[in-house]
């Protein structure tokens, strides 16, 4: 794959993408399980939303690995992987994080009847940071890189 100027215009876009779709999680229902099933829509809304601010994360994290290092990574869990390698994200806890994040993707988009309502209320309620902290940290290596390589 060969280098080049990072895209701050897609960067932005995704993780704005990110920061839509973490508002929308923290407007369902997180008082109790039993409230957050009351409507199955809620679930279903969760599992959208986050397989798509996942996916948006991942897709920056590509994009960087790609532009200022010249890596092609195909697999979610690989690009994870590399963005620690190649310090895109330096926080160790976030790094361990963003694979299992990862995986989680995977889950959703290949083992979706394995994930449960209890699962997606857990990480509704209590996970969003994780992922709030990545995009933050993408959005700060990617001006970071694209100062670097302009």
């Amino acid at each position: 794959m060969t280098r080049g100027p990072i895209n701050l215009k897609i960067v932005a876009d995704r993780l704005d993408l990110v920061t839509a779709c973490l508002a929308d999680l923290r407007r369902l229902p997180t008082g109790s399980l039993e409230e957050f099933r009351s409507d199955w829509r809620n679930p279903a809304a969760a599992e959208s939303e986050l397989r798509r601010a996942i996916e948006a994360i991942l897709d920056v994290a590509r994009h960087l690995l790609a532009r200022a290092f010249g890596i092609g990574a195909l697999e979610y869990r690989e690009v994870a992987k590399l963005a620690g390698e190649n310090n895109l994200v330096t926080d160790i806890r976030l790094r361990e994080r963003f694979l299992a994040i990862a995986g989680f993707r995977n889950r959703l988009t290949h083992m979706y009847s394995d994930v449960t309502s209890e699962e997606l209320f857990g990480i509704v309620r209590d996970g969003l940071g994780d992922l709030e902290n990545l995009a933050e940290e993408l959005r700060a290596t990617a001006g970071r890189l694209a100062s670097r390589h302009a």
